[in-house]
């Protein structure tokens, strides 16, 4: 009887351990996020799962074209991809990005881009001076994000810049579903 109770605690000490790491695991470097509308079309598709790297953010900061989750609202996470960072003027001009005065390609709009047809918009004219606290430049520790889907996306047109202390982590890994299973760019 003596060995099947010592049997017994060694697999609940095994279980307890096991977790208390995969909840470590969870809540501090890797969790689980399910994209939800069509805001980061054609990238990401509704209903994708994917992981989020939380330790990104941890030792640097975000790099311009990192697809971030970010708390929108505090029941509410969105995901969008960051275009300006700090210190940065950002300005679109006939579906070119201007960065500080220079013009940017975005390679993930380029199939997007040539679908248009002559006289409509992707992503309309405005500039930094437009958005929600009309900045003349991107304050220290906050970042400006779109969605890939210009023209359904609810981000810092509306919603204004992003702290980058609201970011939770960086999209990494699309999980689900298999066929495009991977890496994300």
């Amino acid at each position: 009887m003596a060995y099947k109770n010592r049997e017994w605690l060694s697999w609940l000490k095994v279980i307890i351990i096991s977790s208390i790491i995969a909840f470590g695991i969870r809540a501090f470097v890797f969790a689980p996020i399910i994209v939800d509308g069509p805001s980061m079309l054609p990238t990401l598709e509704n209903d994708d799962h994917l992981i989020v790297n939380k330790m990104e953010y941890v030792f640097s900061d975000p790099d311009r074209f990192d697809i971030v989750v970010f708390h929108a609202t505090r029941n509410k996470d969105y995901i969008k991809r960051v275009v300006g960072l700090p210190g940065e003027h950002i300005a679109y001009q006939n579906e070119i990005l201007y960065i500080n005065g220079q013009p940017y390609t975005e390679p993930f709009l380029s199939s997007r881009l040539n679908q248009l047809q002559e006289g409509s918009h992707y992503t309309h004219d405005f500039t930094l001076e437009d958005l929600p606290g009309e900045y003349e430049e991107i304050p220290d520790g906050h970042v400006l994000v779109l969605g890939d889907n210009r023209s359904n996306s609810t981000d810092s047109r509306v919603i204004g810049l992003i702290p980058i202390d609201r970011i939770v982590g960086v999209a990494t890994f699309r999980y689900w579903p298999f066929n495009q299973l991977g890496l994300i760019h």
